[in-house]
């Protein structure tokens, strides 16, 4: 089922979004549940990236995200400019379970805060809120690092689907629209309407 077209005096905007984190936090769960709205209990680990797109509706705007989910593993951390440089919205995911995930993703924001987009914006997701009872990182803690380093925070789960649509459409309210973006070229997975159906799908090289 397609999505109805935006009203004719909607603008569209299309922005580059980059998911950073280490391996095992969740990333490729959060992108598959936000444009897919589908969670798999065994994700393979992604290598080097995956590409995909997804839309969010505001009031009179249509923003178009180019969702670009890398790799966790160290190996790949060399390729990790490629996929963050020129992006306007970067979110950096820890697992609320494992202490040192966290600690992980504190340098990654310093590494974008450092070389990437000046005016990017930048969500820490603690990832997992479902196995709370397991939490080594307090949201209290996430909170206060996230205001004191002008990011926003919020804790999500995947596999509950808890704030993760809310995470991608906090993004999208903080993105400037100043003027309407080109349509996108290029392939990948374009989904439309709120029932998650892949509208098409194609594979997108890296490098």
């Amino acid at each position: 089922m397609a999505a109805a077209a935006p009203p004719a005096s909607g603008r569209v905007f299309q922005f580059k979004l980059v998911l950073l984190g280490d391996s095992a936090v969740g990333k490729s769960s959060l992108v598959l549940r936000f444009v897919r709205g589908q969670f798999f209990e065994y994700q393979e680990s992604t290598i080097g990236a995956a590409f995909l797109t997804q839309t969010v509706a505001l009031n009179d705007t249509t923003v178009k995200f180019e969702i670009w989910d890398t790799a966790g593993q160290e190996r790949y951390h060399s390729l990790a400019p490629m996929y963050y440089r020129g992006a306007a919205a970067a979110i950096v995911v820890y697992d609320i379970t494992n202490r040192d995930t966290f600690q992980r993703g504190k340098q990654w924001v310093k590494e974008l805060q450092r070389q990437g987009n000046p005016n990017i914006v930048i969500a820490l997701a603690g990832n997992k809120s479902d196995l709370a009872s397991k939490r080594k990182v307090e949201p209290e803690e996430a909170e206060s690092y996230a205001s004191d380093n002008g990011i926003f925070f919020m804790e999500t789960s995947a596999k509950t689907a808890t704030n993760v649509n809310e995470l991608f459409v906090a993004i999208a309210r903080k993105l400037p629209k100043n003027t309407p973006q080109p349509r996108p070229g290029g392939s990948g997975i374009v989904i439309a309407g709120q029932n998650g159906q892949a509208a098409a799908e194609a594979k997108k090289g890296c490098c």
